[in-house]
């Protein structure tokens, strides 16, 4: 595959997957960067790799006090990027993604990563609510992200081993989904709009994490 961009580019020849052949300006024209990746975005840099190596989803389950991220059928791969971004900067241990009705780790979710997704475990599973199950029973606390909960993050505990669930773009966290976790948690609104981007939810859920296990 081909992923684009200076970050992501760079990232990847210091990350997990082969590099076989990479473009950059001015040795290759503007024009023909954007020909090769299909983006106007590819800042100078174009690489072809190897498909992006799928991580095991039990191996951060064995983690202790592993830190996880679970993305309920978030389809947009700048979404799938920025959080995984998000994710590696805060020490997470991984994301998991179900296998249908999500975005995959394309050369967009590498890009919106600035190459992130090199370094962070993400693993796909065929039943989401069921590898919740699967984590409740190696000792993880779920959490899930809802618009509606009455808990605010800093109300609960996250120091411990955890997995931080959100929904999909507009629909949240689908019933079965959020009937796997131990409970939800929402970010106080103060202002006039209903929520954040999963992205920006994301982010301040996993710096709560990370500020409450010092």
């Amino acid at each position: 595959m081909l992923i684009y961009g200076k970050r992501p580019v760079a990232e990847a020849e210091r990350g997990r997957r082969r590099v076989h052949r990479v473009w950059r300006a001015p040795d290759t024209s503007p024009e023909g960067l954007e020909r090769l990746c299909g983006s106007p975005d590819h800042q100078g840099a174009v690489a072809e790799v190897d498909p992006y190596p799928y991580a095991d989803p039990n191996a951060p389950l064995k983690r202790e006090g592993a830190l996880l991220v679970a993305l309920d059928q978030v389809q947009d791969p700048r979404n799938l990027g920025a959080v995984c971004r998000s994710a590696e900067l805060a020490g997470a241990a991984g994301v998991v993604i179900p296998e249908r009705r999500s975005a995959e780790v394309t050369a967009v979710a590498c890009k919106a990563s600035a190459g992130a997704v090199e370094h962070l475990e993400v693993a796909r599973v065929r039943n989401l609510a069921d590898w919740l199950g699967e984590a409740k029973s190696a000792g993880f606390w779920i959490w899930g992200a809802d618009a509606e909960a009455s808990d605010a993050p800093w109300g609960v505990d996250l120091s411990g081993p955890t997995v931080l669930v959100l929904g999909g773009e507009g629909k949240g966290i689908r019933p079965r989904v959020a009937a796997a976790c131990d409970g939800l948690v929402a970010l106080p609104r103060h202002g006039r709009v209903e929520s954040l981007n999963v992205s920006a939810a994301a982010a301040a859920l996993l710096f709560e994490a990370v500020r409450q296990r010092g």
